[in-house]
């Protein structure tokens, strides 16, 4: 049973954010990061049964920008 589970969240090119759990198939979707954290945790309640669930989620947000030189 892990701890915790990290999830690599990043802006969608649609609007909202996308969030995935490398390794693992645990992938969801949301329009604010609010959304984000109530999305992940029923993501990881639908994906473990109560004895494998973690104690933890990470949600590592990954923001990409684009600079011209």
């Amino acid at each position: 049973m892990p701890k915790e589970i990290l999830f690599l969240v990043e802006e969608s090119p649609e609007g909202g954010y996308e969030a995935r759990v490398p390794g693992c198939s645990i992938y969801t979707q949301a329009e604010t990061l609010n959304e984000m954290k109530k999305m992940a945790v029923d993501a990881v309640r639908c994906h473990f049964d109560e004895a494998e669930m973690p104690r933890l989620i990470r949600l590592h947000v990954v923001r990409e920008e684009v600079i011209a030189v």
